[in-house]
C-alpha cells in the first residue's frame, strides 16, 4: 500500500504514487496487482454541495416497494445447467492445485453463464446495485469447493482486494466473541452487533450464506440517491453538511508505515469529470460507515481531531434513520449470494444470536468478498488517487500478502 497522502498533495506526488502502486514484489502478489488501501480524498476532486443536483433520478433511485413485491426482478435462482458449469469448472480450477488467490477469469472460464453475468455487473454498477441469487449447493459442495466456485463468480464482476490487516481477500462474517462495545479495535463483522447503514471499502461486496443464525443476522438495503431526495427535501443542511470534507474516519490500527491513523474526508461526493466527456453526468457517491465515525474519541479526548459537531451527531442520526424509512429488507438462506454495489446502497444487519453450542449446529458463517472495478473497466470514477488502479480500494497493510482462508481466524 502507498504511503497516505495529504489533501493538498502535488500532482507530482500523486503521480509518483501510481507508479509505485505498479512496482509490486512478484514473490508477495504473483498477479503484479495490490490491493492500493483506504487514502483520503484529492481536495480537487472534492465538489461544493451547489454542484450537486437537488433531485436524482434513474434505475439507481428506487424504493423498496419497487420491488418487495417483485422479486423476479432482483432474485436469480440458479439452474441445473448453471450449477453444472460452475460445478465442473471449480473441480477444474482445484486439479490444477493452485491456491485460492489466483482465481481469475482466465482459469475460471464460464461461456454458459458469462453473458449473464456481465448483464448483472452493468445492473449493479449502474442500476438498482443489488442482487441475490438462491441454491448455491454449499452442504453438497463443502467448504473448499464452494469458496473456489464463489470467488470464480466474483471474478467476473471484479478484482478481490484486502479486507482488513490481514491481507484476507476471502473474508468470513462470524461472531468470534469479540466485544461489540470496543468500536475502536474491534471491527462489528466479528461480533454479532447490529451492523448499521454503511458502505464497504470496495466497489461490490459480495456475501454467500454458509450458514445461519438461530435468529436475526437479516440483510437490508437503501438506495442512497433516494435517501439524498429526501434530505434535500426536508433537511437541505444536512445533505451539504454530507457533502463537506469535515468527517474523521477510524483505520483502527490498520495502517501501514508512515500513515495517519484516520482519514479526514466527506460522505456525499460527486463522480470526478471525465477528460474524454466532459458532458459526462457526475453520478452522487456515498463512502459512509458510522462505527468508523464514532469510534475516535481517543484523538479527540486527547486534541488531535476535533470531536462530533451537535450538527454532525444529527446528521449521523438521521442519514440512518432515512436508510431506515427506504430500505429493502432479504433474508438470506444457506446457499444464497449476495452481491451489493458501494457506491449507490448502503447496506446494514440486524443483530443475531447463534444457536447454542448444546444444539451441535454451526454458527452464522458467511463468506465475503470485496470486488473493485477500476475506471477503465466500467467503475465509477472516484475522488481518489488510486481510482484507476485495478485494485483500488479495500484495506492494505505494507506488503501484507493477500490470503484466502475457509474460515475465520
Amino acid at each position: 500500500m502507498a504511503p497516505a497522502i495529504d489533501v493538498d498533495t502535488p500532482a507530482d506526488i500523486i503521480q509518483s504514487l501510481k507508479a509505485k502502486a505498479k512496482q509490486v514484489d512478484l514473490s508477495i502478489f504473483p498477479d503484479g496487482l495490490k490491493t492500493t488501501g483506504q487514502h483520503p480524498p484529492l481536495e480537487d476532486k472534492i465538489y461544493p454541495y451547489s454542484a450537486f443536483p437537488k433531485r436524482i433520478e434513474g434505475p439507481t433511485e428506487w424504493k423498496a416497494e419497487d420491488y418487495a413485491n417483485n422479486p423476479e426482478r432482483w432474485v436469480h435462482q440458479f439452474s441445473e445447467e448453471e450449477l453444472d458449469e460452475i460445478s465442473k469448472t471449480a473441480d477444474d480450477f482445484i486439479a490444477l492445485g493452485k491456491p485460492l488467490t489466483g482465481i481469475n477469469k482466465d482459469n475460471f472460464r464460464l461461456p454458459g453463464l458469462e453473458p449473464a453475468l456481465i448483464t448483472m455487473r452493468r445492473e449493479l454498477i449502474n442500476g438498482k446495485g443489488f442482487i441475490l441469487y438462491k441454491g448455491f449447493p454449499v452442504d453438497e459442495w463443502g467448504l473448499h469447493k464452494s469458496a473456489v466456485a464463489y470467488m470464480g463468480l466474483g471474478a467476473y464482476l471484479g478484482y478481490p482486494v484486502s479486507q482488513n490487516g490481514h491481507g484476507h481477500i476471502l473474508g468470513h462474517v462470524k461472531d468470534l466473541g469479540e466485544d461489540s462495545t470496543q468500536i475502536d479495535k474491534v471491527r462489528i463483522y466479528r461480533t454479532n452487533a447490529r451492523q448499521f447503514f454503511h458502505a464497504d471499502d470496495c466497489d461490490i461486496v459480495g456475501l454467500l450464506c454458509i450458514c445461519k443464525a438461530e435468529f436475526g443476522g437479516e440483510s437490508d438495503v437503501a438506495s442512497i440517491h433516494n435517501v439524498w431526495n429526501i434530505l434535500q427535501a426536508e433537511r437541505p443542511d444536512v445533505a451539504e453538511l454530507l457533502t463537506q470534507p469535515v468527517w474523521y474516519f477510524d483505520r483502527k490500527g490498520e495502517v501501514s508505515e508512515g500513515e495517519d491513523p484516520y482519514i479526514k474526508a466527506a460522505v456525499f461526493y460527486l463522480e470526478t469529470a471525465d477528460p474524454a466527456d466532459p458532458g459526462r453526468e457526475q453520478r452522487v457517491y456515498c463512502k459512509w460507515d458510522p462505527y468508523f465515525v464514532r469510534s475516535l474519541s481517543r484523538f479527540s479526548d486527547a486534541g488531535v481531531i476535533p470531536p462530533l459537531s451537535a450538527a454532525q451527531d444529527e446528521a449521523v442520526r438521521l442519514l440512518e434513520a432515512t436508510c431506515e424509512r427506504v430500505k429493502l429488507h432479504m433474508i438470506l438462506d444457506v446457499g444464497d449470494i449476495q452481491f451489493v454495489a458501494n457506491s449507490h446502497t448502503l447496506h446494514a444487519r440486524t443483530a443475531y444470536r447463534d444457536f447454542g453450542p448444546d444444539t451441535g449446529k454451526p454458527r452464522r458463517h458467511l463468506m465475503r468478498l470485496w470486488l473493485s472495478v477500476p475506471e477503465d473497466e466500467g467503475g465509477w470514477r472516484l475522488p481518489y488517487w488510486d481510482s484507476a488502479e485495478k485494485k483500488r480500494g479495500g484495506i492494505q497493510v505494507d506488503d501484507t500478502p493477500p490470503v484466502a482462508r475457509l474460515d475465520a481466524d
